[in-house]
């Protein structure tokens, strides 16, 4: 049925009021969100049809910029007050991948004859003895002092971001700016960008819409003021559907930042918008439908709007950006971008295919260039875990290192050079106080960066300083609450200090929010048998991969039950596995089962082959086991190790 906006309507058994935003049934009534209304008005003007999430867009939030995101929270809403349920629906059904049906009958609502005979003629005398219900009349003035007030919020906001063009509907700026004006600032300035969805048409440009939020992440961490939820995290709910007021409790954000990509051969229409994750609400919205070559001036304009919206005191002033020199080459840093996220082999060597096309296209790449590097020193390292590299230590770090002679060429104040720099003197050239040095530059030049606050709290782990490793993990925990990794370091350090329990905590919990984290099973496993749980810590361990060290936990855990055979087998297949890429694993197991000549042998075999590992000698579980031996501390000295 085509009803006008002001119909009062039954839809199944509810009365539903478009002019009040109201549905009530059985005495109760329920103020639904403008927006909301308007969704279940569009689909009840197209009762028993199929309309598509962008026929819904385009209806109802008609001249105003949001993604599907919205759609999603609005039907959920209406279907948690219509007390509908969506796995056998009464009201709105969802189809599978062409959108939502009203399925309720609609009609025009009728009163009852009591009803009725109130509004009469006949019954207007008595008037006084039944009164009209408050919510169907407004008295004239107020109603137009509630007109006044609205008009002049919508007057004041119009004129505080008419700079920038960012239009809200009118209804939504009346809501959400109040709460601001009531308020003051937002009192939290912090904010997670979440992965914007990709709306081509060939669906084909998820990677461009990642690398989209990845900029305005990197971007807006370098503005003071704001606290930037990283990556790791804000992209764990990528093609989720979950509500925002959810992901703000999860992140511990008061904002979200979320976008659209629609980009064709040479144009790129983004939109985003910022909502508040405490109640919903619209703080603000862009829309750019610009040349396909003015990517990075588009994330500087959805910063600078984002920044002014949430009121930062430091004002809106950027910092510099290069100048895009090739679209193509941009395309192809954003696919490498796109490929690490893979974090396996395949993705890793994609990744530095990709990164290297850009170079040739664009020397001065600095962030293609960067790329690289972190491309190349993964393929070293094996992505972290237990299994050792995916190529040798001396291929993969001496092209991650020439990489980097790149970046810093490019730009001597890379944060990410100077961090990259110092993982490589850390792990490959035994030089920890060198790391320590470059990565105190990395930090002055990326204060907030994430990952860069972490490689420095690696560097004080592996030098044995707990308490400022501790104090950096927690820093960036703040940053990236669903960052798996940094529950490894912190895990590291509650076993080397006696703290068995919130190690094994800090353990489990990389599994809850990674559960195929490389080695997170066995180092759950390496905890378990320190609590002297050694069944639990076999089972535990062979949910491992052979990449994540499961032949070693096998020997060790074996070795603990005092099953001397099947100990015996796993060391034999873990010395054909891991003599190449992971000697110290070998050594861990001989260190375990008391067996220190052949534990330093082959600590010997991981100095001479640059086994990244070997530097966590001090805070292994099993080799800090040869702390005992003199041997020990002249292997910290070669390096470059605190005693």
């Amino acid at each position: 049925m085509k009803s006008p906006d002001n119909l009062v309507m039954r839809i199944g058994a509810w009365r539903v009021d478009p002019t009040l935003d109201e549905i009530s049934k059985d005495g109760t009534s329920v103020k639904l969100e403008p927006r909301t209304m308007q969704l279940l008005v569009c689909l009840a003007e197209h009762a028993g049809q199929v309309l598509s999430v962008e026929q819904l867009l385009d209806q109802v939030w008609k001249g105003v910029v949001v993604t599907p995101n919205s759609l999603y929270h609005a039907v959920a809403e209406l279907r948690r007050v219509l007390g509908d349920d969506p796995k056998e629906p009464s009201y709105i059904a969802n189809v599978l991948r062409r959108g939502y049906r009203l399925v309720a009958p609609v009609a025009p609502w009728v009163d009852t004859p009591d009803v009725l005979a109130a509004d009469s003629p006949a019954s207007s005398l008595t008037a006084t003895k039944t009164p009209p219900p408050a919510a169907t009349t407004r008295p004239p003035l107020r109603a137009l002092g509630i007109a006044l007030i609205v008009a002049l919020v919508v007057m004041l906001v119009l004129s505080y971001f008419v700079a920038d063009r960012l239009w809200l509907s009118k209804r939504n700026r009346s809501v959400e700016y109040t709460r601001t004006a009531a308020n003051g600032v937002p009192k939290d300035k912090s904010i997670a960008v979440l992965p914007f969805v990709d709306m081509s048409e060939r669906k084909d440009q998820q990677y461009f819409a990642d690398g989209m939020a990845e900029e305005v992440i990197d971007l807006l961490t370098k503005i003071p003021g704001i606290r930037v939820i990283g990556r790791t995290s804000s992209f764990q709910f990528k093609g989720q559907n979950e509500d925002v007021r959810m992901i703000g409790t999860k992140l511990g954000a008061a904002y979200v930042l979320e976008g659209s990509v629609r980009r064709s051969v040479d144009r790129l229409r983004v939109t985003a918008q910022v909502i508040g994750t405490d109640d919903g609400s619209h703080l603000w919205s862009g829309s750019y439908n610009e040349d396909a070559g003015d990517v990075l001036q588009i994330q500087d304009r959805i910063a600078v709007g984002l920044v002014r919206a949430m009121q930062v005191s430091v004002g809106v002033d950027l910092p510099s950006r290069p100048i895009l020199k090739s679209t193509a080459g941009y395309d192809l840093y954003q696919r490498g971008r796109h490929a690490l996220d893979r974090f396996d082999k395949v993705g890793f060597e994609s990744a530095a295919g990709f990164f290297q096309q850009a170079i040739e296209l664009d020397p001065t790449s600095i962030r293609a260039a960067e790329g690289l590097a972190a491309a190349h020193t993964y393929l070293a390292e094996g992505g972290g875990g237990g299994g050792g590299g995916f190529v040798s230590a001396q291929e993969g770090f001496e092209r991650a290192r020439m990489s980097v002679d790149r970046v810093l060429m490019l730009d001597p104040r890379s944060g990410v050079g100077h961090g990259i720099l110092a993982y490589i003197h850390l792990v490959y050239d035994w030089d920890s106080p060198a790391a320590v040095q470059e990565i105190q530059q990395a930090l002055t030049f990326s204060p907030r960066d994430p990952l860069i606050i972490q490689d420095a709290a690696d560097i004080y782990l592996a030098q044995g300083r707990l308490d400022e490793a501790e104090r950096l993990y927690n820093e960036v925990l703040a940053l990236d609450p669903l960052y798996a990794g940094l529950h490894w370091g912190l895990g590291t350090i509650n076993y080397q200090t006696g703290k068995f329990p919130q190690a094994e905590t800090e353990a489990r919990r990389i599994l809850e929010i990674s559960p195929t984290y490389n080695g997170g099973h066995y180092f759950l496993g390496q905890i378990l048998l320190a609590e002297g749980k050694f069944e639990a810590a076999l089972a535990e361990i062979q949910k491992d991969t052979p990449a994540g060290g499961l032949y070693a936990g096998l020997a060790i855990a074996n070795h603990a039950l005092k099953r001397n055979a099947k100990s015996d087998a796993a060391l034999a297949q873990a010395t054909r596995s891991y003599a190449t890429n992971w000697p110290c694993g070998v050594a861990a197991i001989h260190a375990y089962r008391g067996e220190f000549d052949q534990a330093f042998a082959w600590l010997d075999q991981a100095y001479r082959r640059k086994d990244s590992s070997l530097v966590y000698i001090k805070v292994d579980p099993y080799l800090s086991l040869l702390g005992t031996d003199s041997r020990y501390k002249v292997l910290l000295r070669k390096l470059n190790l605190p005693e």
